[in-house]
């Protein structure tokens, strides 16, 4: 912890005039290639891959599919996951999920938003046993009355997982998975908070709900020994990073964690995220159609940039070595085009080779 808190401290001090680049070098030492297109039913949110290879993806909300959770077959196919009951529309049935992450045990982690019935659960699946693992429910206080828990982080060395709150206030939320206790951390902090910055694509500001699109704390990854978070706000031009035995003592306050957050680099408006072992995040950059990579020296730089990759959202590494991104149009989604899907119907699993090796869990 002492190296990592280090290195933390010399790139808070040489941050601020790191610029955001984009190399057409780099951009052609990474090619993509689309491994799935799934149809206007099943429009992808994020992704999760468990060592197993099987691959899970959750159905994007703001489509209004009756699908929540599909696994995708190697076929390129899917099915509904774990199975229909649990989409059923019955009152304890799955409500919406967009955060979904595989662990290294092979538990499926799926974050399910608030409905009338019932508050937000984080819901473990064991995909090897077919069963469920486990429950956590995230009721008040630790869910606001506009939360929208959107990405997962999982800690398998010390069994914790770390939620991102994307309000436009945003907040993380640390649940410990041994008791099933859990706390919401840094609510409206300037590391959470979403900055007033428009995302422009194609010339135009998104709106929803006829206001500029602000949101805050969605990115989130855990570094490969699991010693350090890393987050960002959806509308922001940060990654910050923490250390996790921070955010696992629950006897601190919000001031004594915002003092242990550091920033990491720079990034542009982004979605989600996922680590490689050097420590190299990548994350998809909407506005400019690209994947980018925010490094440990605190640079930004595209290493991919092409028409079809409209709105890289999620992000797993495969068992394979590959990195996993699902594009889904959501700029053209009905929240942000004052009720009218302008998506193509047509959405797309690609997958590359990261710069470094990373591990499957990210």
């Amino acid at each position: 912890m002492k190296k990592l808190a280090t290195a933390l401290t010399a790139l808070t001090l040489s941050l601020g005039l790191l610029p955001i680049s984009a190399s057409a070098k780099e951009m052609k030492n990474v090619s993509f290639e689309t491994v799935a297109t799934l149809g206007s039913q099943f429009p992808p949110g994020n992704i999760a891959i468990v060592p197993s290879g099987r691959t899970f993806l959750s159905i994007h909300g703001f489509y209004g599919q009756p699908t929540k959770v599909v696994e995708l077959l190697k076929s390129g196919s899917v099915r509904p996951y774990p199975n229909q009951a649990w989409q059923s529309g019955s009152a304890s049935s799955i409500n919406s999920v967009l955060g979904v992450r595989g662990d290294q045990n092979g538990i499926l982690w799926m974050l399910d938003t608030a409905s009338d019935t019932q508050s937000a659960r984080l819901i473990g699946w064991d995909t090897k046993a077919e069963q469920l693992h486990q429950v956590v429910y995230l009721s008040a206080p630790i869910s606001a009355e506009d939360s929208f828990f959107n990405d997962i982080a999982i800690d398998t060395k010390h069994n914790f997982a770390y939620l991102a709150d994307t309000t436009k206030e945003g907040a993380l939320v640390s649940v410990n998975l041994s008791t099933g206790e859990a706390k919401r951390l840094i609510a409206g902090s300037r590391f959470t908070q979403a900055e007033d910055i428009d995302l422009v694509i194609d010339g135009e500001a998104l709106t929803m709900g006829g206001n500029p699109v602000r949101l805050g704390a969605d990115p989130i990854t855990i570094s490969t020994d699991f010693e350090a978070l890393y987050f960002g706000a959806l509308s922001g031009t940060k990654f910050y990073a923490v250390p996790t035995k921070t955010l696992r003592d629950f006897s601190l306050s919000d001031e004594q964690i915002e003092a242990e957050v550091s920033v990491y680099g720079n990034k542009p408006i982004s979605d989600g995220a996922t680590i490689d072992k050097a420590g190299n995040i990548y994350l998809g950059e909407m506005g400019k159609n690209a994947i980018g990579v925010t490094r440990p020296d605190g640079t930004y730089s595209r290493i991919m940039q092409d028409p079809q990759i409209e709105w890289a959202d999620g992000f797993a590494v495969g068992a394979d070595g590959y990195l996993y991104a699902t594009l889904n149009q959501l700029q053209d989604s009905p929240p942000l085009n004052g009720g009218v899907d302008k998506s193509t119907g047509e959405y797309h699993i690609i997958r590359f080779k990261p710069l470094a090796e990373s591990e499957v869990g990210r």
